[in-house]
This record gives C-alpha cells, structure tokens and sequence, in this order.
C-alpha cells in the first residue's frame, strides 16, 4: 500500500534590472535589447489545481538511508471542496486514489476514512507563527479499527528549499500528532511532521515524518520533490 500521498508556494521570481543607456546626439541610436530569456529553473505557477498536475517525489527510509520509492501524484478531478489523486510508484503498475479537501488535508485513502481529515495539510493565509488546532477521528470500517487523533499545527518560518525539481520559496509548517486506538487506549502513537510548502505550485516540495510508540521510533522518512508540472 501507498502509505503516502504527497504537496503548494510562492513563485520563484527573476528579477532584471532595467538601464536605459544615454546617447550622444550624433551618435546613432543603441540597438534593441534582445528579449529576456527566461530562467531554466523558473517556477510554473500552480496556485489552483487542475486535472492532469502532477507532482513526482522520492521517498527516502532516514533510518537506513535508502530510497524506498518514487511516488508520482497526479490529479484526477477538483471541486469546489475536494481534490482527487491518483498515486503511481515507480515500478509498480497498480495505482492508488485519495481525497483531499482544498488545504491537502488527506479525507479518504480508500482504507481509511478521516472525519473531518488528517490534519496534514495547511491552513490559509499562512504567515510565520500562526498555530491551529484539530481533534478526529480516523476510521477503517473494513477492518472494524478506529483511532482519535489530535494535532496542533504552526508555521515556524519561511524558507527557501532547493530540490532537483528546483529552489522554491516555502512556509515551513510542523505539526505534532496524538493517537489513541478507540478501543484499545493503552495504544497510543505519537508523531512529528514537518512540511515545506510552496504556494507558487500549491504543494509540499520536501516533508518529513518520524512516529513513535512506547516511546520509541517507529518510523522516520522524508519524501522531495523531484519533478512537477500541469497537463
């Protein structure tokens, strides 16, 4: 199973400085300035989601080190409440779906269903220091298990991350996670994410992960973004 579906930013602007040239008066005039040439890694802006954007990430184990898999999420159809995307692993010829509403916050995996969601996304407009909270409830009707989760988020600065796909100016954001199995309350997981992300493609391009259970370190990875673009 996809266990992640990972990213949005503010552009990556190039800026040029424009100097108008003085001429003699008989001289003849300067020849024309040729056109700008746009820089090769310029960022495409995203700011609302399409059908067909799609964003490519590696997913690295950071307890060995290894890259476990490139993920590829693609979106599948938007609303006015929801994205839908469709997740490809290198490799790997079965694909997975999942629901978001319009914060990348995960609401369906097609396993587990979060009411109101997951808590993993961003909150608008983002600014340095804004903290918000969440409390809900994570469901597998399948397999009869229920978890509570709460979380409490805050935007701790603005950074720029670099990436094979790019450098991008991102809001770093992390967020503390608290789960208690709804049937068995001695189980108990806690978690830690941070996120980077970007406005100008209205996704994450770097998040990290580390859970823990009894204390321990259960897990820690990172996913980057590697390659994005529309349709």
């Amino acid at each position: 199973m996809l266990r992640y579906a990972f990213l949005a930013a503010l552009g990556l602007i190039a800026t040029t400085d424009l100097l108008s040239a003085q001429t003699a008066p008989t001289e003849s005039p300067p020849a024309a300035a040729p056109p700008a040439v746009e820089p090769a890694n310029s960022i495409e802006a995203m700011e609302d989601p399409q059908t067909g954007d799609h964003w490519t990430y590696e997913l690295r184990d950071d307890i060995t080190g290894d890259v476990k898999s490139t993920i590829t999420n693609t979106v599948t159809d938007v609303s006015g409440s929801e994205i839908s995307i469709r997740i490809a692993q290198l490799g790997n010829s079965n694909s997975g779906y999942q629901t978001f509403d319009r914060s990348w916050n995960l609401t369906n995996n097609g396993i587990w269903r979060y009411a109101p969601h997951d808590g993993t996304g961003i909150r608008t407009p983002l600014a340095v220091g804004k903290t918000w909270s969440l409390k809900s409830t994570d469901l597998n009707s399948t397999a009869g298990v229920s978890w509570k989760r709460s979380s409490t988020a805050k935007v701790v600065a603005q950074e720029s991350v670099t990436t094979r796909a790019g450098t991008f100016d991102t809001f770093k954001i992390e967020t503390s996670f608290q789960m208690q199995n709804a049937n068995d309350p001695t189980r108990k997981v806690q978690a830690v994410q941070q996120l980077w992300y970007a406005p100008a493609i209205d996704h994450w391009v770097k998040r990290s992960y580390v859970s823990r259970s009894d204390g321990r370190v259960r897990d820690k990875s990172t996913i980057e973004l590697v390659e994005y673009g529309r349709r």
